[in-house]
């Protein structure tokens, strides 16, 4: 069974550093990125997710930003030429969000409004 990620997650676990919402987060942050490192299929949406299961802004399966968190996916998806439900090895889609997302310098125009995002500068 593929793990599920929303689309935006494949930049956020690029730049992860042990800091989140909470310590709950941050532990399942933890254990996902040790899950995706053995390279498994996923599943991309542009909804809550497997990291998002720990998230406090996870509102009984639904986004406490929803329109937010969508927008960063619709447009990670775009950018890396996939659609919603796109099955994919991690590494792959990894590869992918590095080259034209990351890479390309286009993190801050998908998600530089985002809380987290100063955590993001300059790791590229």
């Amino acid at each position: 069974m593929p793990y599920r990620i929303r689309a935006h997650h494949g930049m956020c676990f690029f730049f992860f550093q042990g800091k989140g919402y909470s310590g709950e987060f941050i532990e399942n942050m933890r254990r996902m990125k040790r899950k995706l490192e053995q390279n498994p299929e996923v599943v991309l949406l542009a909804e809550t997710d497997d990291v998002c299961a720990r998230c406090p802004n996870n509102l009984d399966g639904v986004c406490a930003s929803p329109e937010k968190t969508e927008r960063y996916d619709t447009q990670v998806l775009a950018l890396c030429g996939l659609e919603r439900g796109a099955r994919i090895r991690w590494e792959d889609f990894e590869a992918l969000v590095g080259e034209r997302i990351l890479t390309a310098g286009r993190r801050e125009e998908i998600c530089g409004g985002c809380q987290w995002s100063g955590l993001c500068v300059g790791r590229v």
